[in-house]
């Protein structure tokens, strides 16, 4: 056992027993103990388990990349503030008011990459275990020699799960099998990223760098997936793509529910509210939240705004109240 495998070894003997426990679930419903799909719906059920423990760290992801897009205008009023003063007072002073600015909005450049720097170990021993069954070897828990050999042979669309783009023998459903999971990879990853840079990002944040980063991501990284799935057995991409396919429907919910203030999914979710007649108009609760079932909505009424009333003395009261 190398390094890696070393410090991979705990993901490796979870991840094991997660794709056990499912095979040994659905053979007990009816599906067959050879079939690919047993295989491909273990590794969905890995897939939910481990997006589900993410959700609270997603959901902080989101936030943060939102709040980093939402303050550029001040970071550059703050760069701007200090350009080509390079000595060290002026460059202190500048951290320090960059570190409040992040304090301030809750975001932090590393934050939004959580995530992802948690996942890539999670792929790395999915693709050892999955390798490792491949080549008809045990794993290091519960995929012993009887299982890895069930997951080598087992099948989908006539494509076996080892196979690769790359080494296809010419088998023509495993070329076809996975140019459409690379296709079902690279969309999916598009669409994630293109539902935040046209929908979930203000008009001011757009004129940020970092928008322009962004954008230039939304194509990028379809096209790291597409040159990587033609070297990757089609069970490590099919968790690939599934795991994409969590991400976009998550975000959609996310952005549908909780838009960026000032994008254009903020304005169709003020619009949809409205026509659902759950649109706040109360003046003191501009966070636009849903109305609670029941609970009335309250407007404020506007004092009147007239001449400003002078003060009078007692006496010159009580002499007034004579008077009416």
């Amino acid at each position: 056992m190398d390094f890696l495998d070393t410090l991979l070894w705990p993901l490796r003997w979870v991840i094991e027993a997660v794709l056990v426990g499912g095979h040994w679930l659905l053979t007990q419903v009816g599906l067959g103990d050879l079939g690919g799909w047993t295989w491909i719906l273990s590794i969905f059920l890995l897939v939910i388990i481990v997006r589900s423990a993410m959700i609270p760290l997603t959901v902080r992801q989101l936030k943060s990349m939102r709040g980093m897009m939402e303050l550029q205008p001040e970071l550059k009023r703050i760069q701007d503030k200090y350009k080509g003063k390079r000595d060290q007072f002026s460059q202190q002073a500048m951290q320090q008011e960059t570190m409040a600015l992040y304090k301030e909005h809750g975001s932090s450049p590393l934050s939004g990459c959580w995530p992802m720097l948690i996942q890539m170990p999670i792929f790395f021993a999915l693709f050892r275990v999955l390798n490792t069954a491949n080549s008809n070897q045990a794993g290091v828990g519960a995929m012993n020699l009887e299982l890895a050999h069930s997951f080598s042979s087992s099948e989908i669309f006539g494509a076996p799960l080892s196979a690769t783009l790359m080494d296809n023998g010419g088998n023509t459903s495993v070329i076809i099998t996975a140019i459409l999971i690379i296709v079902l990879m690279v969309s999916t990853q598009f669409f994630t990223q293109f539902q935040i840079t046209a929908q979930n990002i203000s008009p001011a944040a757009k004129e940020s760098p970092m928008f322009k980063q962004q954008q230039m991501m939304m194509y990028l990284l379809p096209l790291v997936m597409a040159v990587s799935g033609l070297m990757f057995p089609i069970g490590v991409m099919s968790y690939w793509a599934l795991s994409n396919l969590w991400t976009m429907g998550q975000q959609w919910v996310t952005i549908r529910q909780m838009p960026t203030p000032g994008s254009d999914a903020a304005k169709k979710r003020e619009e949809r509210l409205r026509r659902q007649g759950k649109w706040e108009t109360s003046a003191d609760n501009p966070a636009n939240q849903k109305k609670k079932k029941g609970a009335p909505v309250e407007e404020i009424v506007e004092k009147p705004q007239g001449q400003r009333e002078q003060p009078m003395s007692k006496q010159r009261a009580k002499k007034k109240k004579k008077k009416k």
